[in-house]
């Protein structure tokens, strides 16, 4: 009986992993060692060096980079709430600063713990009544809970329900910003909130920011399997809102973080990245990408995905498109879920020049 489930194993084993290694010996793809004449060059295209890469944001956000800079080498939490001020509270640059500040305060604690972040508790202290520090503060202890706690622990709860509580003091300072709400979803989604209870929660959102981008990613997590949804809610979710989208929205890419979500640890299709759902959620992405403003600051997020998915689809010369406009940033799914987001990056971009050069391309036909 154990040779029969080896066998089985095997036999699975090859179907997954012998087109590949087929593919490889009959053509296309080679590996080589970098230097030799046939070694594809990404920094031929211009492309930033992999130790290069800035893994805090999904794309260029100079004013935000630049008071990060200020803020951990001074300590004086004084410049973010400047900028948190004077940013708009409906948009989705808000969304991303907030985020972006706690992450930054959540990294300096867990690498100087005890000390790190200090600049985060002193603006609560001296500035209890900012709304810029409440949402920063409440997304902090979101990140926190992932980060220093198993979900479903204890602590975990406990972390998340502080987080709750200061979103909500949050959202009272600032009635007209859906950031504190956006946060509120990630504390449902932990605290397996049911559905009629989530709902609630959506409904203040949308209420506030009907088409943002970061708060349909945030509930589309809450839909999908592995948390309290299913694959059938998750896509009925993303779908309904893509549908629903004016021209220019983004959330007609929706469907294909949706499918990123579900697609499994072991491919058994081959071919998976060439299916007709894959595919349709892959034209949809590209379609939100041609025609939304260049400047949407979640445009980032979506070419990021979009670079995934074409290169496992041997979409080389559609990569290198999306590769030009988002390389220097990698702080974007999927790379962040990767302990290594650099590396996980480089690698689908080396993949991309090699698939394109095999094909043809070269830096002189690449359109930017």
């Amino acid at each position: 009986m154990e040779i029969l489930w080896f066998l089985i194993a095997l036999g699975l084993l090859f179907g997954v992993l012998g087109p590949y290694l087929l593919r490889r010996r009959g053509g296309g793809i080679r590996q080589v060692a970098p230097g030799t004449p046939d070694a594809a060059d990404p920094e031929a295209y211009g492309f930033v060096r992999q130790e290069e890469l800035d893994v805090r944001l999904p794309g260029a956000d100079r004013d935000l980079l630049d008071v990060l800079d200020v803020v951990q080498a001074t300590q004086d939490w004084r410049a973010a709430a400047q900028l948190l001020a004077g940013t708009e509270k409906e948009g989705e640059v808000r969304w991303q600063r907030v985020q972006a500040f706690a992450g930054a305060a959540s990294l300096e604690l867990a690498s100087k713990p005890g000390v790190g972040g200090a600049w985060l508790r002193a603006w609560r202290a001296d500035a209890p009544k900012d709304p810029g520090a409440a949402a920063v503060h409440a997304e902090f202890l979101v990140q926190q809970a992932w980060r220093s706690s198993a979900a479903g622990t204890d602590d975990f709860r406990i972390i998340l329900e502080e987080a709750r509580k200061v979103a909500e003091e949050a959202a009272l300072l600032a009635p007209g910003d859906p950031v504190p709400y956006i946060t509120q979803l990630a504390v449902a989604r932990g605290l397996g909130y049911p559905h009629e209870q989530f709902d609630q929660v959506w409904a203040k959102v949308i209420d506030r920011a009907p088409q943002h981008m970061g708060a349909h990613l945030a509930a589309l997590h809450y839909w999908c399997e592995k948390w309290h949804g299913s694959r059938e809610e998750a896509d009925h979710f993303a779908t309904t809102a893509a549908a629903r989208a004016p021209r220019g929205s983004l959330l007609a890419a929706l469907p294909l973080f949706a499918v990123f979500e579900h697609v499994p640890d072991v491919v058994l299709v081959q071919d998976f990245y060439r299916t007709a759902v894959v595919s349709r959620a892959m034209e949809g992405a590209l379609y939100a990408v041609h025609s939304a403003r260049p400047d949407d600051p979640m445009l980032a997020h979506v070419r990021h995905l979009l670079v995934w998915f074409l290169v496992r689809g041997e979409r080389w010369a559609e990569a290198m498109q999306q590769l030009v406009r988002v390389d220097g940033h990698v702080g974007a799914l999927p790379w962040t879920l990767s302990g290594d987001p650099a590396a996980d990056y480089t690698l689908h971009r080396n993949l991309a020049v090699a698939g394109y050069e095999a094909n043809g391309g070269s830096p002189a036909t690449l359109r930017h």
